[in-house]
């Protein structure tokens, strides 16, 4: 089943506001092996600027595969979630997250094309502070495999 290219530029509702807390910050940094003090450390991060603990780079990507649980699962869609493989993901930052950021996200269908029997999906997650101050765009493409 290949995946409807009308749904490109659709924008689904802003998630509920995501609170960064310090000690999910540094167990994200932990588990990828991030040992950059200002990820662990406030004095640290405050040492170089940062209100509180910095995120590390890819932490987003928790957030946003929250929001784009959304689209995947519109049934309108039709993503069947058990053929998707992971294809690529990109960030654009206006500023780090860090430990207090209250977020929130809306994420948009950006590409979908469909190849080979395979749908390529693209989306853009948009992240903001509560008070609407962009913080980072994420997209995130997956790869909807055939059944042939």
């Amino acid at each position: 089943m290949s995946l409807d290219p009308s749904f490109v530029g659709r924008s689904y509702p802003p998630t509920a506001p995501y609170q960064v807390g310090r000690e999910k910050i540094r167990e994200f940094a932990t588990a990828i092996g991030a040992t950059d003090a200002a990820y662990h450390d406030p004095a640290a991060a405050r040492a170089l600027g940062h209100p509180d603990v910095v995120a590390p780079p890819t932490f987003p990507m928790v957030l946003s595969m929250a929001a784009n649980r959304q689209i995947i699962e519109d049934p309108a869609l039709g993503v069947d979630y058990s053929r998707v493989v992971h294809g690529d993901q990109r960030f654009a930052y206006t500023r780090p997250v860090v430990a207090g950021d209250e977020l929130v996200c809306v994420s948009t269908i950006e590409e979908i094309i469909n190849r080979g029997g395979h749908g390529f999906l693209t989306t853009r997650t948009d992240m903001s502070t509560t008070a609407g101050d962009p913080v980072v765009a994420v997209w995130f493409k997956i790869v909807v495999r055939g059944e042939a």
